[in-house]
């Protein structure tokens, strides 16, 4: 069966290394936290408001470097770690991470008063705490998710590019080192931004159950790199040097343009909650419909589409499904399936959610005004 799948490399692993693979997401978990908490950071007003003060939540931030020492660890393997263990060992940090998070979402779930639910099961899948935060705000889980998730992210494509290169050396797919390039420039532009994620889906409406801590932590971390485990085994496809050339150059356009539509979206969107009135980049002005004392956006990028954004990642997923060359092997599939099926599933629950949060009649008419989903004109 495994070999079947194509992925009998990456149980090649001694009894002595699977253990350690296993342990590896514990040894990341404690020496990001300590990352954190050490390294300097400034600190910011976010969009959650704090209960307790009537005032939004400050949050302490520091991904960029957090990021940046981590590269360089890893680059020069100055813990003694070989740059391609991450990858080799993923099935078996997978394991342990989804035990471990496990582990951490009964405590934070059970140390929390029970909330509306009523079923404990439920409370550990959602989360009864809508924030957790520790050593005077210097510390927020949500970030930590943030923070760790996407370095190891970057990491684990890193690792696995690295795998690629010393099992195929000359005859190495360029695809996989564009993919691993895609995702550090897509979590880097994330860290330069990182305020903008305070204003995101995650941070404002889940709550810390299991899927905020496995998927924030382990999902992000380790499976987002799913279309390696298949095809960091595969040498060049061997396309002739002129559909290369396009093969390349075609992905990377298409990586580039789903990622100006998801940032161009989420930065109008983070411009207009923090000065309503002004003009997006200068050009566009901004238009909206009053709810109380709510505002919702509906020109520019949100114009187009109640959530754009999600439309952004869609080609920037694509552009994943392409880069290796194997266009027919399911394995370069999973991360588009996954970030498809992820955005369609959300938006719904979205917007029920701003039904509530602005009203019935208030959503209806944006929904009156911005008629489509996510791909304007068709859905």
């Amino acid at each position: 069966m495994i070999e079947w799948l194509g992925i009998g490399h990456l149980f090649e692993l001694s009894r002595t290394e699977a253990i350690a693979g296993f342990f590896t997401p514990l040894a990341i978990f404690a020496v990001f936290f300590l990352a954190q908490i050490i390294l300097p950071g400034r600190r910011v007003p976010g969009y959650v408001v704090d209960p307790q003060t009537g005032e939004p939540r400050t949050y302490r931030l520091n991904g960029l470097p957090v990021f940046a020492l981590a590269l360089i660890v890893w680059a020069f393997e100055l813990t003694g770690m070989p740059r391609d263990w991450f990858y080799r060992s993923s099935i078996y940090a997978v394991a342990g991470g989804t035990v471990f998070t496990a582990i951490f979402t009964v405590v934070a779930v059970y140390s929390q008063p029970r909330g509306k639910t009523k079923n404990p099961i439920a409370d550990l899948w959602v989360g009864r705490a809508q924030e957790l935060s520790f050593l005077d705000n210097r510390f927020d889980v949500k970030m930590y998710f943030y923070v760790v998730g996407g370095a190891m992210f970057s990491l684990n494509a890193l690792s696995g590019a690295a795998y690629h290169y010393e099992r195929f050396g000359e005859n190495a797919n360029p695809g996989v080192f564009l993919y691993a390039a895609f995702f550090t420039f897509y979590i880097l532009d994330y860290f330069i931004f990182e305020r903008v994620q305070l204003y995101t889906y995650d941070l404002i409406h889940e709550k810390l159950g299991f899927k905020m801590f496995w998927g924030g932590l382990v999902v992000y971390g380790w499976l987002f790199i799913l279309p390696l485990w298949g095809l960091a085994a595969y040498p060049d496809p061997g396309f002739s040097s002129l559909w290369t050339y396009v093969w390349h150059i075609g992905t990377i356009a298409l990586f580039l343009f789903g990622w100006s539509i998801s940032r161009g979206a989420s930065l109008q969107k983070y411009t207009f909650k923090r000065w309503p009135e002004r003009k997006f980049l200068g050009l566009i002005e901004p238009e909206y419909i009053e709810a109380g004392d709510r505002k919702i956006l509906c020109s520019g990028l949100w114009g187009a589409a109640r959530h754009f954004n999600y439309l952004g990642e869609g080609f920037l997923a694509l552009s994943i499904a392409l880069v290796f060359g194997y266009f027919a092997n399911p394995w370069a599939w999973t991360y588009f399936v996954f970030i498809v099926s992820l955005f369609v599933v959300r938006q719904r629950y979205d917007d029920r959610f701003c039904a509530e949060k602005y009203g019935a009649g208030k959503w209806a008419e944006y929904r009156t005004r911005v008629k489509y989903r996510i791909v304007p004109g068709v859905y």
